[in-house]
């Protein structure tokens, strides 16, 4: 089997599910776990989980295998070897994997709350591609998360300390949290927004194809995975639905990543071209 391309599928058989959620990882084991224990909690019941896996060490393996015994909810595992950042080779691979009609993307240190992909299945619509938002943790609120706190719920339930934490500016956006239903009240408060976090966000799979899925000449994070993909599919009528205050996520903390300039020179050739399929993406076109 070609390494860049490995597939490791679940045991057994399962029916098509409704949603395929694409989880993108980098090591970071214990935050796997965390993210594959929230996934058990989902309210809705058929999804599969793909973990798209750039070049990791086996303890996400590790963590995959553990998972499956488990769990119920099937997890496939996408790997290939570590050579730089590739990560949108393997969401690629990730959409050609994707047995569901509509996929949901996440990064692998993010938190699903329980109605996320109830959030994204409910409210999905076609020509739109939904954009979520996450909560930004503290240092402190990520280093104390258990499983047991993701299995219970605990850690959607906010309380003293983390709004201390915002007060003291070591968690952001802890507004983000709060789940309103009714897109009048939204936008009444004025929580809608228009543009895409790479880390939150869903789109039929039909319209990644039609796109030719992400733009593989990417060679960091900060544009690739998100304002390409956000403005290819605006060229092909695919506009974005806010989903603020829906499809909870809490990110756990770490140090912020820079966009290279590489990327944004990337990114601006593309915004002047105007073309809407990528050349090296799920297929090869030049």
């Amino acid at each position: 089997m070609n390494p860049d391309r490995q597939t490791t599928p679940p045991p057994g058989n399962h029916s098509k599910p409704a949603i395929s959620l694409v989880v993108a990882v980098y090591d970071k084991p214990e935050a796997l776990r965390l993210v594959l224990a929230a996934c058990a909690r989902q309210s809705i019941g058929e999804f599969e989980v793909i973990i798209a896996d750039d070049g990791s060490g086996p303890a996400i393996a590790d963590v995959v295998r553990e998972a499956r015994k488990q769990y119920s909810y099937p997890v496939i595992h996408l790997w290939h070897e570590d050579a730089e950042w590739r990560k949108n080779v393997m969401l690629n691979n990730a959409i050609r994997t994707a047995r569901s009609d509509y996929i949901c993307f996440i990064d692998g240190d993010c938190i699903p709350s329980r109605r996320f992909l109830d959030d994204h299945w409910s409210q999905r619509a076609a020509g739109k591609i939904l954009l979520g938002r996450r909560v930004e943790t503290s240092h402190r609120w990520s280093e104390a998360l258990t499983v047991e706190d993701v299995t219970t719920g605990k850690f959607e339930r906010l309380g003293w300390w983390e709004l201390l934490d915002g007060l003291k500016g070591d968690a952001l956006r802890l507004e983000d949290s709060i789940r309103v239903r009714s897109p009048f009240l939204r936008a009444l408060l004025l929580r809608n927004v228009h543009t895409l976090l790479g880390s939150n966000f869903s789109v039929f799979k039909s319209d990644l194809v039609a796109i030719n899925g992400f733009d593989e000449l990417y060679d960091g994070p900060g544009c690739g995975e998100d304002s390409d993909i956000q403005y290819r599919l605006s060229l092909i009528g695919t506009t974005g639905k806010s989903l603020r205050n829906m499809a909870i996520l809490f990110h756990l903390y770490h140090l912020a990543t820079t966009v290279s300039e590489a990327c944004r020179r990337r990114f601006e050739m593309v915004r002047q071209t105007r073309e809407p399929r990528c050349s090296h993406g799920l297929e090869r076109l030049a």
